[in-house]
């Protein structure tokens, strides 16, 4: 046993496959395919029940909801649906509604409901009208399992609340696998277990407009990093650029930002934190540092519409920049 244990060395195991509309990557440090496999397995079947669970418009427990909300029917919901509804609804209250889930409509609007972007603006009436009855998460009516809404143009989708929520799931059935030290990456929102070997995990932050890490940075035990960014996401029409994220007050596609990206230290529920958070932010433009310390986020990095770099001052710590670059440090 000893002679087999010397001979033992770890690696990093990585398994991919194509969850939420995005490619997802865990990849699990240790000396054990077999368990690696087993525990990465695991979590890769997690991600495909949430993805049939909650997708906002191929049939799902998500999409039987909107559909008697739009009747103006109280529907019953699993613990689950109901728990992450409560959530979002809080988050959308501490952001001014910025993220705004009930905006599925919206969405559907804009062609963003399809694998396969069409580029077309959405109908100026059917737009108007929308904005007119400005459906939010406030409209919701939630009652331990039984959800309504006090707005019948609500019509809910999760797209910037689940990758979130899928990382705190992952997380945890990798610890309850014996997992120690692992990598989960959804399509840019990452979630770091442990180390590799004697080293903390490193992870770039993707430029919005080239190929390449703007940045990188070590991601330690428990921490979270998601980025909000027109750059995925998006059609261009006219020589114009229209990205999926909308800002609810004007219906149009968010300007004052190409991306922002936020990192959660350790704490309960900060996969979730490392996604909905990101979108009031972004959306606020300007006025982005403001709305990151309404959730108590200390290390953000953005990207303005200009090219200018703007960074907290604890985020600008941990960074490396692979070329010289001109940054603004924020407090």
């Amino acid at each position: 046993m000893l002679l087999l244990s010397a001979c033992s060395r770890a690696e990093v195991f990585r398994h991919e496959a194509f969850v939420f509309g995005t490619r997802v990557d865990v990849a699990v440090y240790g000396d054990s395919q077999a368990e690696a496999d087993a525990a990465a397995g695991a979590v890769l079947r997690e991600f495909d029940r949430l993805h049939r669970a909650y997708h906002a418009w191929e049939p799902s427990e998500l999409t039987v909801l909107n559909a008697a909300l739009a009747r103006g029917e109280t529907a019953t919901v699993s613990d689950e649906l109901a728990a992450m509804l409560k959530d979002a609804q809080q988050i959308a209250a501490t952001g001014d509604q910025l993220f705004n889930p009930a905006l599925g409509g919206l969405i559907a609007l804009w062609g963003f409901h399809t694998d396969n972007f069409v580029p077309q603006r959405p109908d100026p009436a059917q737009l108007q009208a929308l904005l007119d009855a400005r459906p939010s998460m406030a409209d919701l009516v939630i009652d331990g399992n039984r959800v309504s809404s006090r707005n019948p143009a609500v019509q809910l989708d999760l797209g910037g609340y689940a990758k979130g929520y899928a990382l705190d799931r992952a997380a945890a059935i990798l610890r309850e696998n014996g997992v120690a030290n692992a990598l989960i990456n959804i399509g840019g929102n990452v979630m770091a277990l442990g180390k590799k070997g004697d080293q903390p995990w490193r992870i770039g932050i993707q430029h919005p407009r080239t190929p390449a890490p703007l940045a990188t940075l070590p991601l330690y035990d428990g921490e979270a990093v998601g980025t909000s960014g027109d750059y995925q996401r998006y059609f261009e029409l006219d020589g114009e650029r229209y990205a999926h994220l909308l800002d609810p007050r004007t219906g149009q596609p968010a300007r004052g930002t190409q991306s922002l990206t936020i990192l959660i230290t350790p704490r309960a529920g900060a996969g979730t934190l490392s996604d909905a958070p990101s979108k009031p932010a972004y959306l606020a433009g300007e006025q982005w540092r403001e709305h990151t310390r309404r959730f108590g986020i200390e290390h953000v990095l953005r990207v303005a519409a200009d090219g200018r770099v703007e960074v907290t001052r604890a985020l600008r710590a941990r960074l490396q920049f692979p070329a010289p670059i001109e940054v603004t440090v924020v407090d």
